[in-house]
């Protein structure tokens, strides 16, 4: 295997992040005292999220803007009283404590930290995150954590993945690959940086945008033996 350097995205793609979200999300509007139609207030606000992480990953919005305004948003839009600092405040605490592993998560960064270094580069919060990856037993593998907010920058943004080199024992381009699920974030990120990228496609997406994967697998236990067949070919 020619790669040194595994860079990992977190959220679906070692951690089930729709998992922890809905499970941490119920908890919250649980404390606040609203039960009822849990579901569907919860697809609101991940149609407000999802928009407001574009305005963040594109330079429009802040990270503290955006963990209350999705709440602010969802409870206008279902006509509910209901306070979204506090709510943000209450999913943000209960993340660390709903962490759900991907299939094959522990496995796959066992085996890669026996023959490099692993990075985790996110666009999380730096605390969050870090209470996250701790809550996952997957620190013991991790070199090192490159968040947004530590650094100033998001994926896709080559200055994301240029800090993220800094912090690698050692970097050489041809060494590197990044493993994530978004096209938009993760492999596009590293075309323009100029590593290679394996795309994490459980739901086997058609790719219909401008990112080119080096690798695509459906599952994490197929991410070495893709590795390796790439290297012996």
């Amino acid at each position: 295997m020619k790669h040194r350097l595994f860079l990992f995205d977190l959220d679906d793609t070692l951690l089930d992040f729709k998992a922890s979200e809905h499970l941490s999300f119920q908890r919250a509007l649980g404390a606040l005292g609203f039960t009822d139609k849990l579901d569907g207030l919860f697809a609101h606000y991940q149609v407000f999220n999802t928009a407001l992480w574009r305005q963040f990953e594109a330079g429009t919005v802040s990270k503290e803007f955006l963990k209350v305004e999705r709440f602010r948003q969802s409870f206008q839009a279902s006509g509910l009283d209901l306070d979204p600092e506090a709510a943000s405040r209450l999913f943000v605490e209960s993340l660390s404590d709903t962490v759900v592993l991907i299939d094959g998560a522990a496995a796959l960064c066992e085996e890669l930290a026996a023959t490099g270094e692993l990075g985790i580069v996110t666009n999380g919060a730096e605390q969050i995150q870090q209470l996250r990856i701790a809550s996952s037993g997957l620190g013991k593998h991790i070199s090192f954590v490159c968040t947004s907010e530590a650094c100033g920058f998001a994926k896709p943004d080559v200055r994301f993945f240029e800090h993220a080199g800094k912090l690698a024992r050692a970097f050489a381009r041809h060494e590197a690959i990044i493993v994530g699920d978004r096209l938009d974030a993760d492999i596009l990120g590293a075309n323009r940086y100029g590593i290679e990228s394996c795309w994490f496609n459980p739901g086997k997406l058609a790719n219909d945008s401008q990112a080119v994967p080096t690798f695509e697998v459906a599952a994490l236990h197929e991410v070495v033996p893709a590795l390796r067949a790439s290297a012996e070919a």
